[in-house]
C-alpha cells in the first residue's frame, strides 16, 4: 500500500458548451436506483420530441434516497448533455433510511467529501452492497444466479487489536489522517463537490480527533504484530481496521504454503509482501512491485526476505520476472490493473491470485478480462472501509479452471 491512489491536481480541460445551460434549473421527481459513485438515477421531462414523444434526461443526483420525492437542482448540464448532475435540495418524501447528517457541513452546496451522512449507516452497507452486486451483473457479466452476487458489504471493526469488536460508532470518528483545504485567509477547509471552491469547517466528523495531516518524515504503523516504515505523506489506509482486515482476508483466501512463488504487484511499502514471505518460508520467493520509488525503497526496509522492484508493474512484468508463479497479489490504483497487467498475470498461470479493489467497477471489469484466460470469481469478500462516503473495499480470490490447488472455501 503507498501513495499510488493520490494524483496529482490537474486543471481540467474546459467544457465545451453543448447548447443551453441547465444549471440552477430545479424539478420535482422520484429518485430511482442507487448508481455507483454515491448518486441516485432520476429521469426528468424534457419536453417532447419532434414526433410529439415525451422526452427525459437521466440526471445522477447527490443527498436522495433510492424511492424518495424530492425537488432537484441541476449542478451540471447543457441540453446536449447526454445526462446531467443533480442535488436534491428539498425532501418531499422521505425513505426509511433518511437520518439527519451529524456533519453540519453535509448536504448541497456544502462539503463534497461525503456522500452518505443523510443514510443511516446500515442502509448505507445495503446501498454498497446493491452497487457491488450491480457492477458484478452488468461489467463482470456473472451468472445471475451466481451466490456471489449476494455478498455483502461488511462493517469493519473500529481497533485493529479487537478484530472481533464493534465497527466505528455511528460511521464517525475513523479516519486516521485528513487533508485540508485552506480559504485565502488560511482557515481550514474542505472543498466543494466537483469544484475548487471550499467551504471552511471547524471539524471533520469522520475524522479522529487525534487523525494527523500529511507531513515530511515517516511515520511506524503496527499491524497484526509487525512494524511498518510509512512515508508521513504516502498513501497507508486512513481506517484503523483496515491493514489487518485485508491482510487477513488476502491469507485466508489464498492460504499461501512453504515454498511457493508469489508476486506481489502495486506492493506499496510491503504490507501483504511481509505477511507473505513469512507463510512461503526461506524456500519459497515473494516479489514486490511498486510504481512510487519512496514506498519501495521502504519496502525493503520492511520486507527484506522480499525481491523488491521499482517501477511500472505492467512495464516490468512486460520485461522480468517471467517465470510462471504460484500466487499473486494484486492492489491496484482506483482505475484498476487493466488488461495488460491482467493478461500479464494470467500469462504467469498462477494457480490463484487475490484482488484488493477500492473501486468495484474497476474490479469487475478486470475479472471480466481474468474470465477470458481461464479464471473464475471463486470467492469475494467487501468491507465498508470508508463509512458515510460511497467507497468501499473488495478483495477476490480468482482461481485458474481446473488447477485443482486453491481451496474455494475459505472465506
Amino acid at each position: 500500500m503507498t501513495q499510488r491512489r493520490r494524483r496529482p491536481s490537474r486543471t481540467p480541460r474546459p467544457k465545451q458548451a453543448r447548447g443551453r445551460s441547465r444549471v440552477g434549473e430545479r424539478f420535482e421527481a422520484m429518485a430511482g436506483p442507487i448508481a455507483h459513485g454515491g448518486h441516485v438515477v432520476v429521469r426528468v421531462p424534457t419536453g417532447s420530441a419532434d414526433d410529439g414523444e415525451p422526452e427525459s434526461r437521466v440526471v445522477f443526483v447527490r443527498h436522495a434516497l433510492p424511492g424518495e420525492r424530492v425537488v432537484l437542482e441541476i449542478t451540471e448540464g447543457t441540453d446536449g448533455d447526454r445526462f446531467w448532475r443533480g442535488d436534491a435540495v428539498e425532501v418531499l418524501e422521505a425513505a426509511p433510511g433518511r437520518v439527519v447528517p451529524p456533519c453540519p457541513y453535509a448536504g448541497p452546496h456544502k462539503c463534497g467529501g461525503c456522500d452518505f451522512q443523510h443514510v443511516a449507516p446500515s442502509t448505507q452497507l445495503e446501498l454498497k452492497t446493491a452497487v457491488l452486486r450491480e457492477q458484478l451483473l452488468r461489467l463482470a457479466r456473472l451468472d445471475p444466479a451466481d451466490p456471489l452476487l449476494d455478498t455483502p458489504v461488511e462493517p469493519v471493526p473500529a481497533d485493529p487489536a479487537d478484530p472481533s469488536g464493534p465497527a466505528v460508532p455511528d460511521g464517525l470518528r475513523w479516519r486516521t489522517r485528513q487533508s485540508y483545504a485552506r480559504t485565502p485567509s488560511g482557515e481550514r477547509a474542505m472543498r466543494l463537490h466537483r469544484s475548487h471552491d471550499v467551504i471552511p469547517i471547524d471539524d471533520c466528523v469522520i475524522a479522529r480527533t487525534d487523525a494527523r495531516e500529511p507531513a515530511p518524515g515517516t511515520v511506524t504503523e503496527l499491524v497484526l504484530g509487525k512494524e511498518f516504515t510509512v512515508a508521513a505523506d504516502g498513501f497507508w489506509q486512513v481506517h484503523p481496521g483496515a491493514p489487518p482486515t485485508l491482510v487477513t482476508t488476502v491469507l485466508e483466501l489464498l492460504d499461501p504454503r512453504p515454498g511457493e512463488s508469489v508476486l506481489d504487484l502495486y506492493a506499496g511499502v510491503g504490507l501483504f509482501a511481509a505477511f507473505l514471505s513469512e507463510r512461503v518460508g526461506p524456500d519459497g520467493r515473494v516479489v514486490a512491485i511498486e510504481g512510487d520509488r519512496r514506498a519501495s525503497e521502504l519496502s525493503r526496509v520492511n520486507v527484506p526476505a522480499a525481491e523488491v522492484t521499482a517501477g511500472d508493474v505492467g512495464q516490468i512484468l512486460a520485461t522480468s520476472y517471467d517465470d510462471p508463479v504460484d500466487l499473486v497479489v494484486l492492489d491496484p490504483p482506483r482505475e484498476g490493473a487493466r488488461r495488460a497487467v491482467v493478461e500479464q498475470v494470467a500469462a504467469r498461470t498462477p494457480h490463484a491470485v487475490a484482488y484488493v479493489a477500492c473501486d468495484p467497477a474497476a474490479l469487475a471489469r478486470d475479472v471480466a478480462i481474468f474470465a477470458e484466460h481461464g479464471y473464475r470469481l471463486a470467492a469475494l469478500r467487501a468491507f465498508d472501509l470508508f463509512p458515510m462516503t460511497h467507497h468501499f473495499e473488495c478483495v477476490a480470490l480468482l482461481e485458474k479452471t481446473g488447477s485443482g490447488r486453491r481451496r474455494t472455501d475459505a472465506v
